[in-house]
């Protein structure tokens, strides 16, 4: 029986549906879109899982673990961005032989989308960085690192715009201050630019001419300091327009995200997981199609173990 005969003869047509407070799907009705955000910072150069007689971490990390959960998330989530707060290399005796090489295609192979700078990534001078940066199939961002005097200039973007299911999601980077932390030698003629003007400049382009629905900054800057010094958290609270800052430098372990009421009322959420890739952060978020306005769904810190 086609459709026009089987509503001719049923005693519930279209209307009586209606009667009853019932209605019929319309026809590409729109779904909230659901984003998985997947996060690392200051990986050390752990390549392997701490040893097992280790005093404290044992048997946790290593990348090939982290590359199986990661391979086993998108495989459910459809919408999936991957990211690193910076501090990539230094620790272990894969840095000092393979001079970031190794870290960086092992990160490509996992699919990471995007990294930002942090200090110990300037470990080999810039030289050494502008030698690996072929191994990285992900763009660095960093906003407030002026290169345009040294070999690095055009090298890294300070932003970069990734659209996912329709929404399109603005992502950029903060470094934190050199003097005193990284050696002039290793910097050569880069020139630090203050973040929090750095950060309302590039988060202006992202809400007005890129038309963004959300707004994640990838910061080395730290976490928090009882001293004047800029942090992820004074950052969120000078601000507006940030929903996610994704930290690194203080090797901090949040058992989730933290909120901070910035400017205009607007709430940034803060987060970061530890270090030498012993967790995996994960947000998932929800997109409302009527107004895209992102809303956390679920965080979780996932353990990078064999279990």
């Amino acid at each position: 029986m086609n459709r026009r005969d089987f509503l001719k003869h049923t005693s519930l047509g279209v209307g009586s549906l209606s009667l009853l407070g019932l209605s019929l799907p319309a026809a590409g009705a729109a779904k909230d879109v659901r984003l998985t955000i997947l996060h690392t910072n200051d990986m050390h150069s752990r390549i392997e899982p701490f040893p097992d007689t280790s005093p404290q971490w044992a048997g946790m990390g290593g990348m090939a673990r982290r590359a199986s959960l990661i391979e086993q998330i998108r495989k459910q989530e459809a919408n999936v961005l991957l990211l690193d707060s910076g501090d990539i290399w230094q620790g272990t005796p894969y840095f000092n032989f393979f001079n970031g090489e190794l870290e960086y295609k092992l990160m490509t192979q996992m699919a990471y989308d995007a990294s930002t700078l942090g200090n110990h990534d300037f470990d080999n001078g810039l030289e050494g960085l502008k030698k690996q940066l072929p191994n990285a199939g992900f763009p660095f961002l960093i906003a407030n690192y002026d290169f345009s005097q040294t070999i690095l200039a055009g090298q890294f973007k300070p932003y970069k715009v990734f659209e996912k299911a329709g929404l399109r999601i603005g992502v950029f980077g903060l470094g934190i201050e050199m003097t005193g932390l990284i050696s002039d030698r290793n910097i050569g003629g880069t020139t630090y630019l203050d973040p929090v003007t750095t950060a309302r400049t590039v988060v202006a382009q992202l809400r007005g001419a890129e038309r963004c629905d959300m707004v994640i900054c990838l910061s080395h800057l730290g976490y928090k300091y009882e001293s004047a010094k800029i942090d992820d958290r004074k950052l969120a609270a000078q601000v507006a327009g940030i929903d996610l800052i994704l930290g690194g430098h203080t090797h901090t372990f949040l058992e989730k995200p933290e909120p901070i009421d910035g400017p205009s009322g607007h709430r940034t959420l803060i987060n970061q997981v530890g270090w030498s890739g012993i967790n995996l952060g994960r947000l998932d978020y929800s997109f409302s199609h009527g107004t895209k306005r992102p809303a956390v769904a679920s965080s979780a810190v996932v353990p990078v173990t064999t279990a």
